[in-house]
């Protein structure tokens, strides 16, 4: 919660730094997750869930081709797994309060520009959910705290963006977070969200 409330801090304080007002902008669309487990030994990732993500950022110009875009959005991250009891295929999907800082370099191209970015995110998990895949006997919420059996609440990584915007404001674009804490107690095991997402949205 700390790193969070550190993030936010930081947020605030890129408005108070650049005095240019920034320009604000809505995105949302397809994402397509996984995860990445590793048992210090062996490491591998796990089948693809389709979900969806849907956030709002603002863009403060830093020049003439970079920018710093803080946002904050909900984003579905999941993977499919296995049901304990029968050994059959289940998809977990887990939901975030997600807050990206991106740095964003901008390519000047006929109808406007493509733009490229990277930066940190923090994550807090709202709520999660395990389906069975082919069978409807198994629909279970997951836990989400601090006992071995429970996800961990919070989620940190990195997170890649790219695309086109054009004049009018309409964006289009693909963005890709790699998580980098695990998101589970099963110490020395890890299991860690790799999320691509492809998305549109509308900058103002």
């Amino acid at each position: 919660m700390k790193k969070i409330l550190l993030l936010l801090c930081c947020i605030f304080a890129v408005s108070a730094v650049f005095a240019q007002l920034p320009t604000f902008g809505v995105r949302g669309g397809l994402s397509f997750a996984n995860f990445a487990a590793s048992d210090g030994t062996h490491s591998g990732t796990a089948s693809t869930v389709n979900t969806f993500a849907l956030g709002v950022f603002a863009d403060f110009k830093t020049g003439s081709n970079f920018s710093i875009q803080p946002g904050i959005g909900y984003a579905g991250k999941g993977s499919v797994g296995a049901d304990a009891k029968t050994g059959n295929a289940a998809d977990i999907k887990t939901y975030y309060l997600q807050i990206p800082v991106n740095i964003v370099y901008h390519f000047p191209a006929a109808f406007g520009h493509v733009y490229l970015g990277a930066g940190p995110y923090a994550g807090i998990a709202l709520s999660g959910k395990v389906k069975g895949k082919y069978s409807s006997t198994l629909n279970e919420n997951l836990h989400f705290g601090d006992g071995p059996d429970d996800f961990k609440r919070t989620d940190f990584g990195l997170n890649g963006i790219g695309g086109f915007e054009f004049e009018g404001g309409f964006i289009i674009g693909i963005n890709y977070d790699l998580g980098l804490s695990s998101i589970v107690h099963l110490d020395p095991i890890t299991i860690k969200n790799r999320v691509f997402g492809i998305s549109a949205g509308y900058k103002f």
